[in-house]
């Protein structure tokens, strides 16, 4: 995540930067955090993509660029598949919302 940290937040409540807060985002639609300006082209693709899931993630972390064209997203990709399945087992664990307490 050393790369991701400096336009992300991942824990509940903390700011969005640059770009959004990732708290929740495997169960909340694509570019609806909030607050925050997404660019035109990540709005027009999100009902596409409807929700980031393995292959959506996957894809799009390979090259933002290219699978949002015109995404304001500076970040070049991941080309290492290693890469990117690690990236998004860390962002499962860590931007999943709490389970509620058992009664």
């Amino acid at each position: 995540f050393k790369k991701c940290k400096a336009c992300h937040t991942l824990k509940e409540g903390e700011a969005n930067k640059i770009g959004p807060n990732l708290y929740a985002m495997f169960t909340r639609g694509v570019a609806t955090v909030e607050g925050l300006n997404y660019s035109k082209a990540m709005r027009a693709k999100a009902p596409e993509i409807a929700e980031w899931n393995d292959e959506t993630l996957a894809a799009y972390l390979t090259k933002p660029s290219k699978y949002v064209k015109g995404t304001a997203m500076s970040f070049a990709g991941l080309r290492k598949e290693k890469q990117r399945v690690n990236i998004i087992a860390f962002l499962k664990q860590e931007t999943a919302p709490a389970a509620p307490a058992a009664e």
